[in-house]
């Protein structure tokens, strides 16, 4: 069986989960708004450019798990799935993986949002594994901080080489589907890298090397 690993954030969603949470506690009250929309559009823009510090970010980001109680944020993290997120989940991206999932490949999600957030997304999916950036814990408790190697541009590859051999399995007739340059890393190591709806980057450099581009928007 071979790997189809799957970006999340405007690859299978239209639209950015990480972006839309921050966008979301604002609208609940959870942080504060002037402050919390202001970073969250410049760390997005960041991402965009190449040039987030992706600890910075994540200290941010991560902020908001830490300052509230874990059945006060899944309640709200339900309810932000089926609002926001259940309706950008592209129906093309749907056929997708179920394509692969048909073809017997072992289906995976790698994404930098917090596996707080991306957790009941992939599983929306039906998608069993998930690499994501991990929210350290303590006593139950979300710490603020992340908890090893982001999975992040070379982060993907490190996370995802660790749970090749945690599995014993290879990259043999692997796919990687990414909308975004930062994913390059990843994208060189698969046999079989997509570039799905790209960013300008990500779409020069998938003409010039020969990847397919496809779009799950149209």
């Amino acid at each position: 069986m071979a790997l189809a690993i799957f970006d999340l954030d405007n690859t299978l969603l239209a639209g950015d989960s990480d972006y839309l949470w921050g966008r979301f506690l604002i609208g609940e009250g959870f942080v504060d708004p002037l402050y919390y929309e202001r970073e969250n559009e410049r760390f997005y823009q960041e991402y965009r450019d190449g040039t987030l510090d992706i600890l910075e970010f994540l200290r941010f980001s991560l902020r908001p798990l830490r300052d509230h109680p874990r059945e006060r944020l899944e309640a709200l993290r339900e309810r932000f799935v089926t609002e926001l997120i259940e309706p950008i989940m592209l129906p093309a991206a749907r056929t997708l993986v179920q394509s692969h999932r048909e073809a017997g490949d072992t289906l995976m999600i790698i994404t930098a949002t917090n596996a707080f957030v991306t957790a009941p997304i992939a599983a929306r999916f039906g998608i069993a594994h998930l690499i994501a950036t991990l929210p350290a814990e303590e006593d139950g408790r979300f710490t603020g901080e992340p908890a090893g190697r982001p999975a992040f541009r070379e982060g993907k590859v490190e996370r995802l080489d660790a749970w090749l051999a945690q599995h014993a399995r290879d990259l043999s007739g692997s796919w990687f589907y990414s909308d975004s340059h930062n994913d390059l890393p990843l994208l060189e190591r698969v046999e079989r890298p997509v570039a799905v709806d790209p960013d300008a980057v990500l779409r020069d450099t998938a003409m010039t090397r020969g990847w397919p581009i496809i779009s799950l928007r149209s």
